[in-house]
């Protein structure tokens, strides 16, 4: 069946374009939904009269495309699945799961548009995600799979290491408490020394003067 669609529809066309599609396609989904027109004089003449709003959303997807792809090219994506020892994974990695990691770092995609080699993504490891933008422009983002073992393990090790980290930090304030407590009682018994002969100077000089007075009469 010849269609003209209204909208982008993913793997089959863009706006304005006339596509042939199998008629179930286009009874059961293009045409209920308002995707697409049937081919026709009519709808023709009706898609011609809006070829210049259709070409300023052209560019306008085209600009958008071109500013998601920039953010897209400098992500990564990091999903956490359950696997053996070996790395073997025990389930597969959807485009769905991608979506969702997409979508908590504020891209949102089309699943569709979301191209996982499911086939190919066996084990953890270090992968590239094909995502489809706009005409013929893609971007690779970098995909990392982790097994669920090896977070608890990383995990682990980080709150052993900053616990350790935290104790020798307290030890070594500690320390320096110590230390500072030291000094104070050093320069406090220092004081005291320098104290002790000043008063003791006085006392004689206090003693001498009767025997002074006494020599005078």
């Amino acid at each position: 069946m010849k269609i003209i669609l209204n909208q982008d529809v993913t793997n089959l066309g863009e706006e304005g374009d006339v596509v042939t599609v199998k008629n179930g396609y286009a009874r059961n989904f293009l045409l209920p939904t308002k995707a697409a027109v049937l081919y026709t004089s009519g709808a023709v003449a009706t898609v011609k009269a809006r070829t210049a709003a259709i070409e300023k959303r052209k560019l306008q997807k085209r600009t958008l495309s071109s500013s998601v792809k920039e953010k897209l090219d400098a992500m990564t994506i990091n999903l956490i699945v359950s696997a053996g020892e070996s790395g073997k994974l025990f389930g597969s990695v959807t485009s769905a799961m991608v979506q969702t990691e997409l979508s908590k770092q504020g891209v949102e995609i089309d699943r569709k548009k979301i191209e996982v080699a499911t086939h190919a993504i066996k084990l953890t490891g270090t992968y590239q995600v094909r995502i489809h933008l706009y005409e013929d422009e893609f971007s690779l983002v970098k995909l990392v799979v982790e097994s669920e073992a090896e977070v608890k393990a990383r995990v682990a090790k980080a709150a052993a290491e900053a616990a350790k980290a935290a104790a020798e930090q307290a030890k070594a304030a500690k320390a320096a408490a110590k230390a500072a407590e030291d000094a104070a009682k050093v320069a406090a018994a220092s004081s005291a020394e320098e104290v002790a002969p000043a008063q003791e100077a006085t006392s004689v000089g206090e003693e001498a003067a009767p025997l002074e007075e006494k020599k005078a009469d």
